[in-house]
């Protein structure tokens, strides 16, 4: 079902795990890499707990949860192991030029990757087209997800009322922040590394639609 036209104005997407792939890479990385404090999980579970928030705050969780401190180095070898398998790997999400394409709705990007990591991703993958120059960071803001300010400045930077806007989230995070801002939230779980089980907690942090696909989405904001 739709959402009607006149229900929103701007519509602000997430960018990791919603346009691009880059959620599903650094989880299986930040998987393996955990492992070694102690923390076995699957890079499904990673994204379930860690995603959508600002990378130092996920890390302070990672601590938190192994009891230990990380070890010297381990963020930079980290980092250095994503930014690898980006170069090889980024892509959009399967269906999504076609949603970009298509809708004639004003839209915007506000991420937790910092401005200039994600101008350069979106710049690879050819979507920066389809935004610039509404392209927002939380390093722009005071507070990362799950608090609304990235999500308030977008709205504001884009001249939109926060009620009249919705937003594209794949993450509890997100879509927190999301219904924090005062906005309509749509759960997105078309990237690979959503799991099934993601689906309630997307909706008990406030997504009242959830999209399985770029195809569902598409046909929530025709």
């Amino acid at each position: 079902m739709a959402v009607a036209e006149a229900e929103f104005d701007l519509v602000i997407f997430d960018c990791d795990g919603v346009l691009i792939n880059s959620e599903e890479i650094a989880s299986q990385v930040c998987a393996e890499a955990v492992a070694e404090l102690g923390l076995i999980m699957t890079p499904y579970d990673y994204a379930s707990r860690y995603a959508g928030m600002p990378v130092a705050e996920a890390w302070r969780r990672v601590e938190a949860d192994s009891g230990k401190p990380l070890p010297d180095g381990f963020r930079d070898r980290v980092d250095t192991e994503i930014r690898r398998r980006f170069d090889i790997e980024l892509a959009t999400i399967d269906g999504m030029v076609d949603v970009l394409r298509e809708s004639a709705h004003p839209r915007c990007v506000a991420s937790s990757t910092r401005l200039p990591l994600l101008q350069k991703n979106l710049t690879k993958t050819g979507l920066i087209d389809f935004f610039a120059p509404g392209v927002f960071s939380v390093t722009q803001v005071k507070r990362g997800k799950p608090a609304p300010d990235v999500f308030l400045y977008a709205a504001s930077q884009m001249g939109a009322d926060p009620s009249r806007c919705i937003v594209v989230e794949d993450s509890v995070a997100g879509v927190t922040a999301g219904r924090r801002a005062g906005m309509e939230v749509i759960g997105f779980m078309g990237g690979g590394h959503s799991s099934p089980a993601i689906k309630a907690s997307l909706e008990q942090a406030g997504a009242r639609r959830i999209a399985a696909n770029a195809v569902a989405l598409k046909s929530f904001l025709a």
